[in-house]
């Protein structure tokens, strides 16, 4: 599933590590209805000029699983 999301923000050419951590900062507050304007292809095409993000450093390590 990670691989899946990984992917699809790399080929909507947005970064997948900074897209999400954008996503898991705002996606408690985000209203439910409005769920699909986090997903990277919608952020890719907002606007004519993409809003890009850049690569952020976790100050943390999450634990590889399986």
């Amino acid at each position: 599933m990670m691989y899946s999301l990984i992917v699809t923000a790399k080929m909507n050419d947005v970064d997948p590590q900074a897209w999400l951590a954008d996503v898991l900062t705002r996606i408690a507050s985000h209203p439910v209805q409005k769920l699909d304007e986090l997903l990277a292809w919608a952020l890719a095409s907002a606007s004519a000029a993409p809003r890009r993000l850049t690569t952020v450093t976790p100050n943390y390590v999450l634990p590889l699983v399986g």
